[in-house]
């Protein structure tokens, strides 16, 4: 913090009003800082879920999904309305067993703080590559993501995933 001189008796200087300008300005910096620091902690969150989906690995999967039962995500198929983590899991497991090789190219992240700071919200695009019986799938993938802040880390409360169609 900036010091500044006393002022002498019969000065009309207004250190007071200064301090409270840069206190001020010195809040704003750290409040900023901190928002920075929660977008790239969801941020980390959303790569984490990424690798377990290439990775085929439910433990990690498990790590930034929350286990509520009653959270709803929507999948890519019209009928994917999957109710609770135990329903997830399930889904989840099916399709590790029925990918491999796959590769997620994530572009265009947006991640949004909720005043107070206790959920946030989020959108990616993907470009989703595997191999289902042999064969190559390639799909563009639209993605929506809320996240909820659970103790000291973050962990997605629902997910909600849609394939363009060919234009």
């Amino acid at each position: 913090m900036p010091r500044y001189p006393v002022p002498r008796r019969g000065h009309r200087t207004s250190p007071p009003l200064i301090w409270a300008r840069d206190i001020a300005s010195t809040a704003g910096r750290a409040m900023e800082r901190k928002m920075e620091t929660e977008i790239a902690a969801i941020r980390s969150v959303l790569s984490e879920y990424v690798m377990a989906v290439e990775r085929g690995d439910i433990e990690r999967y498990a790590r930034v999904v929350d286990h509520d039962p009653s959270m709803v995500n929507f999948g890519t198929d019209v009928s994917e309305r999957i109710v609770g983590w135990d329903a997830l899991k399930t889904s989840m497991e099916t399709q590790f067993a029925a990918l491999k090789n796959t590769r997620i190219a994530v572009s265009e992240v947006t991640v949004t703080l909720a005043p107070g700071g206790e959920f946030a919200w989020a959108t990616s695009m993907w470009t989703f590559g595997a191999t289902m019986a042999g064969q190559p799938l390639t799909l563009p993938v639209r993605c929506s993501w809320v996240l909820a802040r659970r103790g000291p880390r973050w962990v997605i409360v629902h997910f909600h995933k849609s394939v363009g169609t060919a234009a």
